[in-house]
C-alpha cells in the first residue's frame, strides 16, 4: 500500500534509516531522519514555507519497505536544480505550475539516495507512486534532484526526463597530507595554493575543526551571524534559522564538522561540513569580516585537510564555482529526473534537456581540459 504522510514523525527513524542509509552501504548524514527532523522542527521546510511534507511510504504485510522524501512546493527556491523558466513558460501559455513536488534534501545541493528501498522493482514502484501522488495533489510536476547515476538512468525515460549538472569535488587519492596532496599539482597551482593558505594566517587568524562536544551553542550563536550575513547579500532571505542549527547540533553534532575562523579572540568565520562514512559535504559559509583567500581556507582547504585525515575518499563543495577547479576539486556531473504532467510542457521541456545535456558533457570536457594535476610533461 502507497501512502503520502505530512510529516517526518509519521515515520519511525528505525524505519526511516534502515532505508536511507542501509547496513553495508555508504552512510549519507544528510538524508538520516534526523537532518529532516530537524528541518521539520526547526520550521525551514514546513507548509509554510512552501516546503509542505508529502513523504511517500510503501507499506506491504505491515513493513515498510520503501519510503520517498517529497514536498508539495509553491516555489521553486531552496533546491539548486533551476526550473524557473519552465514555470514562467507554463504560466504565460495559461497553464498552473505550481505546485510541484519535490523530491530532495531541502536547501541541500548533495547528491545520494532519493527512493529509498533495497531494490530496483520496489524502486520502480515508488516512481509509479509519484506520479498517482502527483495527479492526486493537482500538482503539475515532480522533480527527484540529486540522485545517484544508477537510479538516473534505470528509472530514466518514458514519462521521466533526464537532467545534468556539474559540481566540483575533491577526490582523495590515499594522500598521506595536505603537501602530498598539492605535490601532485602543476608548479603554478602548488605555489598559488601555498600563497593562499598563508594568507589568512598572517593576518592572524588561527581555523578551528570542530565535531562532537567540541562545538557547542556559542560556536552556533556565532555560525548563525555568519550565515545570515553571507545568505542576506547573497538572495535575500536564508533558508535556515537559528533553530535548525541548535538542533542538529543537539542530534547530529558526531557527523558535523565546523571549521571557524578567529582572529584576536573573536570568530569572523565559519564553514559548515557533514560527514558521511565516504564524503565530508561541505553545506554553508559565511564570514562577518573579509580578509583574502579566508573564503578558500575556510571551506575547501580545511575540508580537505580533514577528509585526508579521516580517510573520506571525497569532498563534495556544494553547488556551481568553477573556482573550485583550480584548488584541486575537479568538475563531477549530478542528475535528476522530472515528470511534467502536461504533455505539451513535457515534450518543450524534453528538447530543451536534450540540448542542455550535451551542453553540460561538453563543458565537463572543457573544464577537464583545465585539470590543476601534473601531467607527465610537468615538472
Amino acid at each position: 500500500m502507497l501512502k503520502a504522510v505530512t510529516s517526518v514523525r509519521a515515520i519511525a527513524k528505525e524505519d526511516w534509516d534502515r532505508l536511507a542509509n542501509p547496513p553495508g552501504t555508504e552512510f549519507n548524514p544528510l538524508v538520516s531522519h534526523d537532518f529532516f527532523r530537524c528541518l521539520e522542527e526547526s520550521g525551514c521546510a514546513v507548509a509554510r514555507e512552501g516546503w509542505a511534507p508529502r513523504h511517500l511510504v510503501l507499506e506491504e504485510m505491515g513493513r515498510i519497505t520503501g519510503l520517498v522524501p517529497c514536498f508539495r512546493k509553491s516555489h521553486s527556491y531552496g533546491e539548486y536544480v533551476f526550473d524557473h523558466g519552465w514555470a514562467d513558460a507554463f504560466s504565460r501559455a495559461g497553464g498552473r505550475y505550481y505546485p510541484k513536488l519535490q523530491v530532495s534534501v531541502p536547501f541541500s545541493p548533495v547528491t545520494g539516495p532519493r527512493l529509498f528501498a533495497a531494490d530496483l522493482k520496489t524502486r520502480k514502484t515508488l516512481a509509479q507512486g509519484l506520479i498517482a501522488l502527483c495527479a492526486e495533489e493537482k500538482a503539475s510536476s515532480v522533480h527527484i534532484t540529486f540522485m545517484p547515476e544508477a537510479d538516473w538512468r534505470d528509472l530514466g525515460g518514458g514519462p521521466w526526463l533526464r537532467r545534468t549538472d556539474i559540481q566540483f569535488h575533491w577526490h582523495n587519492k590515499g594522500y598521506g597530507s595536505f603537501d602530498e596532496f598539492i605535490a601532485s599539482l602543476s608548479s603554478q597551482k602548488r605555489k598559488n595554493i601555498r600563497k593562499e593558505r598563508a594568507s589568512p594566517a598572517a593576518a592572524g587568524i588561527t581555523m578551528l575543526a570542530l565535531t562532537g562536544k567540541d562545538i557547542e551553542e556559542r560556536h552556533w550563536d556565532a555560525f548563525y551571524e555568519f550565515y545570515m550575513d553571507t545568505g542576506a547579500r547573497k538572495w535575500g532571505q536564508p533558508y535556515l534559522n537559528r533553530s535548525f542549527f541548535s538542533l542538529i547540533g543537539a542530534s547530529m553534532s558526531e557527523h558535523i564538522l565546523l571549521v571557524m575562523a578567529e582572529r584576536g579572540g573573536r570568530l569572523i568565520a565559519g564553514a559548515l561540513n557533514f560527514i558521511g562514512s565516504q564524503a565530508l559535504y561541505g553545506r554553508n559559509w559565511g564570514a562577518i569580516e573579509h580578509h583574502p583567500n579566508l573564503h578558500f581556507e575556510t571551506c575547501y582547504y580545511q575540508a580537505i585537510d580533514f577528509a585526508i585525515a579521516r580517510k573520506l575518499a571525497r569532498v563534495e563543495a556544494g553547488a556551481q564555482g568553477a573556482h573550485k577547479l583550480a584548488r584541486g576539486y575537479l568538475p563531477q556531473k549530478t542528475y535528476s529526473l522530472h515528470y511534467l504532467a502536461h504533455p505539451g510542457l513535457s515534450r518543450a521541456v524534453a528538447d530543451y534537456l536534450e540540448a542542455e545535456r550535451q551542453g553540460v558533457d561538453h563543458e565537463q570536457q572543457a573544464l577537464a581540459g583545465h585539470s590543476p594535476f601534473r601531467r607527465e610533461t610537468d615538472d
